[in-house]
C-alpha cells in the first residue's frame, strides 16, 4: 500500500492511500463468501450461486461496498502511522476508484495538530486572592451546623412566621375555574424556601392554625405549564400545622456533641483552619486558570474546523455516557429538554475550543522547557490510581498499554506545565 499527503489550508490535509488490485481481489472475494447464503439466485440453491453469476446479476460492484469497508480501516491506519503527521479529527473518507483488477484508490481528509508559538509564559499577572478567613464566615459555618443539628418543634400559639415549616391543603382557581394540579392536601411547605410560585409564601405569613386564606398569585411568563403562563390565579389555603425550627445553643456542650473538640473556642479554630485550607486549595486552582488563560492569549494557533468537530463529538459522547448512566438515553433527554443535537453542539463549542487551545499550549510549554516524566514518576502515579481502584499496583501496570502509559506521561507533564506557569505568575498589585 502507498500513502500520499497533500497539505491543504488551515492545517488540513488530504492523504491519499492506493490498496493494490490483488488485496481487493481478496475483499471481494471475502465479501461474496460472507453475502452468498443471503443471495437467492434462480436454478442455484441458496449460498452456492458462484460469484461471476451473482455479479451478472445484480452489477459487478454488487461486493464493492462492502469490500471497501473492510479495506478501509486498516489502510487508513496503516497510512496514519506511515505518513509522520499527528492528525487530530476523524476522517472524511472520499473513494476515488473502486473496480476490479485495479488498485483501490480513496483520500481521507483530516486535520494536523496545528503548530503553537508561544508569546509570554512566565512571569505573567494573576490577580490576587484573598486567603483571610473571617468572623462572619465561621459564623456561617457555625450557622450550618446548628441547622443540620436542629430540631422541629410544633407551634400552636402563633401565627405563621418565616422559616416555619407548615402542612396546608389548598385549591387553586384560574377564572374561577379549578386547573390540574392545583390542588394540594397535607403539602409540606417550609416559608422562605422559594419551592412554590413568586409571592405564594409570603402571603401565608400572619396564617394562622385552621384559618382559611385567599392568596393571590401570578403564574410567571415562562412557567412549564403553558395554559397557566401569565395568569392570575387565587389560591384558598388552610394551614393545619406550623412547625419551627429549634437551633441548638452554641456552647461547649454543642461543640462536644458535633466534633472531636471539648471546647467552643477549639471547634472554632478548627473551623478557621479547614475554611483557610480550603481558601488556598481554591486560591491555587483559580491562580493556575488565570495563567493557563493569559499563556493562551499570549499564544498563536490555527485550529483546523474538524479538530473543534471532533472535539464536540468527543463531549457529546462523554455527556450521553453520563445521561446514559442515570437510566437516560440522549433521546429521552432531548425529548424532555426540548434540546437539540445542533443546538448542544453549537452550545459546546466554545468550551470545546478552550479545550483544545489548552492543552496544545500546554504541550507547546511542556516541550520548550523540555518537561520529561521518569518511569519512576508515571509509577508513582500508577499506584496513586491502583490505591483508588483498591488494586495491586503491578497488576494495573500490566493491564495497561504502552499506549495509555504514554497518555499518563503527557498528561503528568502537561500538569507540570501548568505549575511552571502558575508559579512563575505574580499578583497584581492592589
Amino acid at each position: 500500500m502507498s500513502v500520499k499527503v497533500e497539505k491543504l489550508e488551515k492545517n488540513m490535509a488530504k492523504l491519499t492511500m492506493e490498496v493494490p488490485a490483488e488485496e481487493l481481489e481478496k475483499a471481494i472475494q471475502g465479501a461474496y463468501l460472507k453475502q452468498k447464503n443471503r443471495i437467492n439466485i434462480p436454478g442455484f440453491r441458496r449460498g452456492k450461486a458462484p460469484r461471476a453469476m451473482i455479479e451478472k446479476m445484480y452489477g459487478a460492484g454488487i461486493f464493492y461496498e462492502d469490500a471497501a469497508n473492510a479495506l478501509i480501516p486498516e489502510a487508513y491506519s496503516k497510512a496514519v502511522d506511515e505518513c509522520g503527521e499527528t492528525i487530530v479529527s476523524r476522517p472524511s473518507i472520499s473513494i476515488e476508484q473502486l473496480e476490479k483488477g485495479k488498485p483501490f484508490i480513496f483520500t481521507a481528509e483530516v486535520a494536523l495538530k496545528p503548530e503553537v508559538v508561544l508569546g509570554d509564559y512566565k512571569g505573567l499577572e494573576v490577580p490576587k486572592s484573598d486567603l483571610e478567613v473571617t468572623e462572619e464566615e465561621i459564623a456561617g459555618e457555625l450557622k450550618r451546623e446548628q441547622e443540620n443539628n436542629s430540631r422541629s418543634i410544633d407551634v400552636d400559639d402563633r401565627a405563621v412566621m418565616d422559616g416555619d415549616k407548615v402542612t396546608l391543603d389548598f385549591e387553586g382557581s384560574v377564572d374561577g375555574e379549578a386547573f390540574e394540579g392545583g390542588k394540594g392536601t397535607d403539602y409540606p411547605l417550609t416559608i422562605g424556601s422559594g419551592a412554590f410560585i413568586p409571592g405564594f409564601e409570603e402571603q401565608l405569613v400572619g396564617a394562622e392554625i385552621g384559618q382559611e386564606k385567599e392568596v393571590n398569585v401570578t403564574f410567571p411568563e415562562n412557567y412549564q405549564a403553558k395554559e397557566l403562563a401569565g395568569k392570575a390565579a387565587v389560591f384558598k389555603c388552610t394551614v393545619k400545622k406550623i412547625e419551627m425550627k429549634e437551633l441548638p445553643e452554641l456552647n461547649d456542650d454543642f461543640a462536644k456533641d458535633v466534633s472531636e473538640f471539648d471546647t467552643l473556642e477549639e471547634y472554632k479554630a478548627d473551623i478557621k483552619k479547614n475554611l483557610e485550607e480550603k481558601k488556598a486549595d481554591a486560591a491555587k486552582r483559580s491562580r493556575e486558570d488565570a495563567a493557563v488563560e493569559k499563556a493562551i492569549e499570549n499564544a498563536s494557533m490555527e485550529i483546523p474546523d474538524a479538530m473543534l468537530e471532533t472535539q464536540v463529538d468527543q463531549m457529546l459522547d462523554d455527556f450521553a455516557r453520563r445521561i446514559q448512566a442515570q437510566g437516560l438515553s440522549m433521546e429521552q433527554y432531548m425529548q424532555f429538554t426540548g434540546a437539540t443535537q445542533d443546538a448542544m453542539r453549537e452550545q459546546m463549542k466554545p468550551q470545546a475550543m478552550k479545550r483544545i487551545q489548552t492543552r496544545l499550549v500546554l504541550e507547546k510549554i511542556a516541550e520548550a522547557e523540555n518537561i520529561q516524566i521518569s518511569d519512576e514518576r508515571l509509577d508513582e502515579e500508577i499506584a496513586k490510581m491502583a490505591e483508588m481502584y483498591k488494586m495491586e499496583a503491578d497488576k494495573l501496570k500490566e493491564m495497561m498499554g504502552d499506549y495509555e502509559k504514554d497518555q499518563m506521561k503527557k498528561d503528568l507533564a502537561v500538569q507540570e506545565a501548568v505549575t511552571l506557569i502558575s508559579d512563575a505568575a505574580v499578583e497584581a498589585a492592589e
